[in-house]
């Protein structure tokens, strides 16, 4: 079994090919803490997280942190031609049982609630992302 650690998106491109493509099978939670549309690290943390699925790994939970929360805004309405990034999070939780979980603290602030949250999203405590981290082999962050 790998040694479980924390890894950031920022500090080596290639890390998500490292993890994806080891022979061993890991278990994976994912931190986004960046928005949608204004920032890539939405789009790289969803492709990340299917390019692990199909790979087999277990993609656990993602939890949103500042302005990460803001991707769970069911009330997002993007150009037909543009991608859903809400829609997709919440086609990876119903799809491959991934926990899309968003920060109570930096939800308020940014008044997204309950009404509004994707399905398959749950707002929750910070302590859960501890939670998160120490049941999973990596936790892998996006964003600044």
């Amino acid at each position: 079994m790998p040694e479980p650690g924390y890894l950031s998106m920022r500090s080596s491109g290639s890390f998500a090919s490292q993890i994806i493509n080891q022979g061993t099978i890991v278990n994976i939670g994912i931190l986004l803490k960046e928005g949608p549309y204004n920032h890539q690290a939405s789009d790289t943390a969803y492709k990340f997280a299917e390019a692990a699925i199909a790979k087999g790994h277990k993609v656990d939970a993602v939890f949103l942190y500042n302005d990460g929360v803001t991707n769970v805004n069911k009330l997002m309405d993007p150009p037909q031609d543009d991608r859903h990034i809400a829609d997709r999070w919440s086609k990876l939780s119903k799809q491959h049982g991934v926990e899309v979980l968003a920060c109570i603290a930096a939800s308020k602030r940014r008044g997204i609630n309950d009404d509004i949250l994707i399905e398959g999203g749950e707002i929750t405590g910070l302590g859960t992302l501890t939670d998160i981290a120490i049941r999973n082999d990596r936790l892998v962050t996006f964003g600044d």
